[in-house]
């Protein structure tokens, strides 16, 4: 089944946007191409906190997935 983002709610494709986010910046953990600090720093720049709190939800999955303590 194929779902066509651009129908969904602003609210949905922001945290579709939020969870891209967050696995991109644990590949570039994972591959040693920034530090933990670049994950902090763009949670601190979220006003939100029900999205900071979708995006370190993100984060951590990601780390799971990815085998990262």
């Amino acid at each position: 089944m194929s779902v066509n983002l651009s129908l969904l709610p602003a609210d949905e494709k922001n945290k579709v946007e939020l969870d891209k986010q967050a696995s991109f910046l644990v590949w570039k953990l994972r591959e040693a191409k920034s530090g933990p600090e670049e994950i902090v720093q763009q949670a601190n720049q979220l006003v939100d906190e029900v999205e900071r709190t979708w995006f370190m939800q993100s984060v951590e999955k990601y780390k799971r997935m990815m085998g990262i303590a």
